[in-house]
């Protein structure tokens, strides 16, 4: 099994600044892409940001310029640093793991989800 833990959403002001981030713990033998994904009401989730586990990253339109994501590779961690957040950027947020699990099977799994609200 592997769970994923997420932490660090909640209400900033516009203009403000949140960091999220996200463990993955359990039977996990190699991980290769971690990410963001949002899904705001009435929407689809969308994609924010992926990074490979070389470090190659890939980011929405939307987020280029105000959104980083990171991972520690030692730690099965993934973070999202968002500057400069918009009314736009309310969402929940998930992380997305992908690897393989011990046995060599493969994973895919999302985090519970955190809230993200950007309001004044």
């Amino acid at each position: 099994q592997v769970q994923l833990v997420e932490s660090g959403g909640g209400l900033v002001q516009p203009g403000g600044s949140l960091r999220l981030s996200c463990a993955a713990s359990g039977s996990i033998w190699f991980i290769n892409t971690m990410g963001w994904y949002r899904q705001a009401p009435g929407k689809e989730r969308e994609m924010v940001a992926q990074i490979g586990r070389g470090g190659n990253t890939d980011y929405a339109d939307s987020v280029k310029g105000r959104f980083t994501i990171s991972r520690d590779n030692a730690k099965n961690t993934v973070a999202l640093q968002m500057n400069s957040l918009t009314p736009e950027d309310t969402a929940v947020y998930y992380c997305n793991v992908e690897g393989l699990r011990s046995g060599l099977a493969r994973f895919n799994n999302w985090g519970q989800g955190t809230q993200v609200s950007v309001s004044s």
